[in-house]
Formats: C-alpha cells, structure tokens, sequence
C-alpha cells in the first residue's frame, strides 16, 4: 500500500517538474484568448490536499499569476493564515519580469505579518502571512508556493477553478490525496457547461480545468460561486482543535455541533437567575417574557469578536459573558439562550451565512455560517428571532443582515433547516412633502418620511448621527442630485414597538427652479429621484439578480409662485411588468397648488439573462419619468 503512494507522489511531483519544464515565463507568450477582458491570467494552480487521518491534514500549492495591470494584482492571492492549530510548512515566491526574468525572490521571512481579523476584535490567534510588493511596470508574474498542516479535518478547502471575473485560466488542477480513506462527501455545482477533466482513483479525487478566457463582470449578477464550477468536499468523520465528529446529515452534524461545543455552557451565577426571575415574574407570554430580557441583553453587553482556539465556532460561557459585559456573535446568543433558560424558556442557537442573502445548503452538512442569532418557538405562533449583537435593533427583527434564508437550528436532537423571516412584503417608505416654491427659483419644504421592513433596517442610523454625519447623509447620499440644498431641522422618531422609523425635515434648495420673464421650470420629483441607469450589455452572459424588494409611495403638495399659472399637467405615467410597477401623476388641487403622486415597487428575485433588456427599459423609463419638467407659465 505504501508502495502505491509513493507511486502516485513520485506521478504528481513529474507532473510538476514536466510544467514548470514547459511554462515559459514570458508574459508575451500567453494566448491572447486568455487576455482578453483579464486583468490577469493565471498559469498555474496546483493545490495539493493530503488527508494523512483524521487530525492531520497537509496543504500545498503552486501558484502562478501573470499581472496584465494594477487591477489585477488582487489576483496574485500570495498569502497564507496561520493560528494554533495551523503551522506553516513552507512560504515562498518569486516575482519575473514581462520576459520571464527573475526579479526578486522572497522567502518565508520576507512575507508581511499581521492579525487576520478586523478592528473590534479583541482576542484572536488568527494570523496572516502576505506577499508586499509594488510592481514599477506590467506586465509581471509572481509564482507563489506554499505548504502547511493543520491538525482540523473539519474544513476540506473547495476549489473554485474559474476563481473570479476577469482573470484568465491556463490551468487549474485540485488534488485530493485521501491516505486514511475516510469516507469523503463532494459536491460538484455548475460543472456541466465546462470541460473538467475528473480522475477518481479509489478514495484520491483529481480535477483539472485548462484554458478559460476571463469573465467579465456584469451588474445585478447572482454570486460568482453561483453560475461558475465549485466544488464542496467533506469528511464523513473529521476533527475540530482537537474535537472529533462526525455529520453524513445535518441532523447527525448538528446533533454533535449542539452536544460538543454549545451544550453545558449556559452556567448563571444564582444573583443573576435571580435577577432576571425577577425581570419577568409579572408577565404572562413568552414573548413579553423574551422581549423583557433582550432588552436587558442589549441594555447589558456589546459585540466584541473572540476568536483564540476554537472560538471561531464555541461560545464563551454565559457566566464569563455575564462578567464581563461583552462578547462576540456566538457569546452573546449563548449568552441569551442561558437567561431563557432560566426562566423556563427554551431556544436555540442558529448558524446563518449574514450579509448578502446565502443559504446554508439544505443538501451538504458541513462547517457553513458566519454568524450565529438565536431561535425561540412561540407556543404555536411565529417562531421569534433575535439579533443577539445589537444594542439597536428592535426586538424580533432581524434586517437585511439575515433575513429570508436557509439556517441551521441547533438542538438536543439535531441540526434543522428553518428559513428566517422576509421583509420582502413589508419594506416600505412613505413621503409626505409640503414644498413652496419660491419665484427666484428656490424652494422651501417640510417633509416626513416613515420607513418600515428592510426600509426601516436602512434609515434608522440616521438618530445616532452627528449633525455633521446628517449633513454628509442627505446631501451626498440621499439627495446628492439637489445642488444647493440646506438641511434646517431634523427630527426622528424610531418606533421599535411596529419596527417604523419616521424622519422629520426641512429642507431648502436654492436655484432648484429655473424662472424667467415668461417661464418657470422644475422638476416635481424633489426627494426621491432615480437617476442612473443600468449599464448596457449587448450580448449579456449572467442572469439578472435583484436583491432587494421594497415599495416607495411619495405624495408632495406643491405650492406654486403667485406670478405663474399650470401650462398643462403631463398625463400620468405607468409601467408595470415583472420586476414591479411604477406609477406616477400630477393634479391641480387648486390655482396655486398641485399634488405630485408616485409609486414606485421592485421585486427580488433570478431572471434569466434575456430578461435584462426588459428590466434595463423599465428603469430607463422609471428614471425619464422621475426627471421630467413642467412648465409654468407668467401670468
């Protein structure tokens, strides 16, 4: 058996030798199919994976990336994290000229050092090591070779052969070398369209995609992992810092998920289950119950991230948390789970993927998430949903950050998939204006903006900014369109019992009108205006993804300068087709006041590429419409 292994590690390293034997260094020699539309190519990427047992894991790679421009220096991925459990072998690179002639060579020392984890973070192992050069001309290439070990199992690297827009593929090749034979899972998404060259040899895997020209970005896309060919592996039996597990499905993953590293840590001093006994002793639902205590979770601790060992996926205790007043995602929602607890309630911890909408894959039990909330069913009603990081936001809401999608309940019994509430149906602003226009053109306005849904999860930052930070708001984020405008006054109300948040303002905008001897030009929309266009695509290759649903009603009662009269009132304007609707219309009220009404809806959802003309259209006409002048003539 031994004999065969060293077989194919003796195949492999040929393999190696015979490429790097026949790659020219040259940048003038790579194929101008694989420039085009690329920032840079990439000659080679041979990663190598040795699955020794089940706590030992060896990494190689041998990478070489030919940068075309600036931009494509992000591309050149020479780095390597490193923490306690993960021990770098190997580190080294070396940069070529546009001929292939060698310019600098760095060794394992040469490679800037720094933490791997953004500010806010207090406690971390996690490390990075990274190539630091700064090119005086392109083309250039950097071959970049690393190795290291790591004594977790639990996190298979995948491989995303295409890797990103706009760079070139002459090859990429994956090697799993599965020594201990533990039983391995994959999956392989979006590989029918493109020619990988698949070797299965009992338990080792090879993969090989050779000679892809770059793909070139294109707005409102879905993710690049979601059109393009990745594959996800996994181990049956694995290792987490010294863990050892086991999950073919998410009831058996996340049975040990709950009972290794989230059971038996939501110890509570007796004075503070007795204090939070006494929090909730008169009231009567579960919900007031749970309400009563977020807030006192909120009240109580702030979000710092802990991430030494394996705190990158074990909760710190509820006692330390409760010592000390803070703690990270995971913390926090133990933390919570523990007060429940105290009081008779049960929940769950939940692994979510936060930010952009991403589901945890219903079909591949593995390590996913990158942010843990907390789930509470509801005597029959809706399950609740807490934020357990925020000191802000209102209770049972989640917001944009992890709403509608797949997440991993984690209970006693095992992992469950459950869908987080959407506030695809409630994400709604309504304006209501007074606005005065002024004969020299300016204009005056009172105005007040009611935000709920997703709506509501943008607008209300706003109360916890500066003066200075409101003014930078409005006038360069809201209404950077209005030259001259001036915030008088502003006033918030952030109902967090309805989840609304109403913003109070005026405003004034000078020259906003052009006037004249005979003549008086504005526009009527005045505070929410759609001004861009989607960029054109002739021949579009991506689906169209619209991310986000909401519907805005805006209503202004506009006064008109006594020395001018209605010319006429344009007709009113609709569209309507299956990317939403978009409605709007101007009334005489009186001889000097007129009501502008507009409506105007979008819809989340994946559309086929074709689709993009039509979605393009409609926002051409939404943004004509919004533009449009009338005219009022001098009396």
């Amino acid at each position: 058996m031994k004999t065969i292994y060293k077989t194919i590690a003796i195949v492999l390293l040929f393999n190696n030798l015979l490429y790097s034997q026949e790659t020219n260094l040259n940048a003038l020699l790579i194929p101008e199919e694989l420039k085009v539309n690329a920032d840079a190519v990439l000659r080679l990427s041979e990663k190598n994976i040795t699955v020794n047992s089940v706590n030992n894991l060896l990494i190689s790679e041998k990478r070489i990336v030919t940068v075309l421009n600036k931009r494509g220096r992000k591309h050149i991925d020479a780095y390597q994290h490193y923490n306690n459990d993960t021990r770098i072998k190997k580190l080294s690179a070396i940069v070529y000229d546009s001929l292939g002639e060698k310019i600098k060579k760095f060794s394992k020392s040469d490679f800037k050092d720094v933490s791997a984890v953004e500010g806010g973070q207090l406690y971390s192992d996690s490390r990075v090591k990274f190539l630091e050069y700064t090119p005086t001309s392109y083309p250039y290439t950097v071959v970049f070779e690393s190795e290291y070990q790591n004594s977790s199992t639990a996190l298979i690297p995948g491989w995303l052969p295409l890797e990103d827009y706009r760079i070139g593929i002459e090859k990429n090749i994956y090697n799993l070398n599965n020594i201990a034979k533990i039983e391995i899972r994959k999956q392989e998404e979006n590989f029918d369209d493109y020619e990988i060259n698949k070797v299965e040899n009992g338990s080792n895997l090879r993969y090989t995609l050779a000679n892809k020209s770059a793909i070139k970005y294109e707005k409102n896309s879905p993710p690049f992992y979601k059109t393009t060919p990745y594959l996800k592996v996994t181990l049956n039996s694995f290792s987490l810092k010294g863990i050892k597990g086991s999950g073919k499905n998410w009831t058996e993953f996340g049975k040990w998920m709950y009972t290794n590293l989230y059971s038996n840590k939501d110890e509570l001093s007796p004075s503070t289950v007795s204090e939070v006994k006494n929090l909730v002793k008169d009231l009567k639902t579960t919900k007031e119950k749970v309400k009563r205590i977020y807030k006192f979770v909120q009240d109580k601790t702030r979000y710092i991230g802990v991430q030494i060992d394996i705190g990158g996926w074990e909760p710190i205790a509820a006692n330390k948390v409760d010592e000390s007043g803070y703690g990270d995602c995971k913390g926090l929602t133990n933390y919570t789970n523990a007060l429940l607890n105290a009081v008779g309630i049960k929940s769950h911890h939940v692994l979510v993927f936060s930010g952009s909408k991403r589901d945890i894959d219903n079909d591949f039990s593995s390590i996913q998430g990158n942010h843990m909330i907390l789930n509470i069913p509801n005597e029959g009603d809706d399950d609740i949903w807490l934020e357990c990081t925020s000191q802000t936001l209102p209770f049972g809401f989640l917001g944009s950050f992890t709403d509608d999608r797949d997440v991993l309940i984690l209970t006693p019994e095992g992992g469950v998939i459950k869908r987080t509430p959407s506030y695809k149906d409630s994400s709604f602003q309504n304006t209501h204006a007074k606005v005065k226009l002024l004969k020299n053109g300016n204009l005056t306005t009172t105005l007040n903006i009611k935000s709920t849904g997703n709506q509501y999860n943008y607008a209300y930052h706003t109360e916890t900014y500066t003066q200075k930070e409101l003014e930078r708001h409005y006038k360069e984020s809201v209404w950077d369109y209005n030259n001259n405008l001036e915030i008088v006054s502003t006033e918030f109300d952030n109902d967090k019992d309805v989840v609304e948040f109403t913003e109070k303002l005026e405003v004034t905008v000078d020259n906003y009108a052009t006037a004249s001897e005979t003549n008086y030009l504005f526009k009527p929309n005045i505070l929410n205006r759609k001004t861009s266009i989607p960029d054109r695509y002739r021949d579009r290759k991506m689906p169209l993804k619209l991310t986000f649903s909401f519907t805005d009603t805006d209503e202004y009662l506009i006064e008109i300068p006594e020395e001018y009269q209605l010319s006429g009132l344009p007709e009113k304007k609709e569209v309507k087709n299956k990317f939403g609707y978009y409605k709007a219309s101007l009334e005489k009220v009186d001889d000097k006041t007129i009501k502008y009404h507009r409506e105007f809806s979008l819809v989340e959802g994946v559309f086929p590429k074709e689709d993009y003309k039509l979605y393009r259209k409609f926002m051409k006409s939404v943004a004509r419409y919004d533009n449009q002048r009338i005219e009022l003539i001098k009396k």
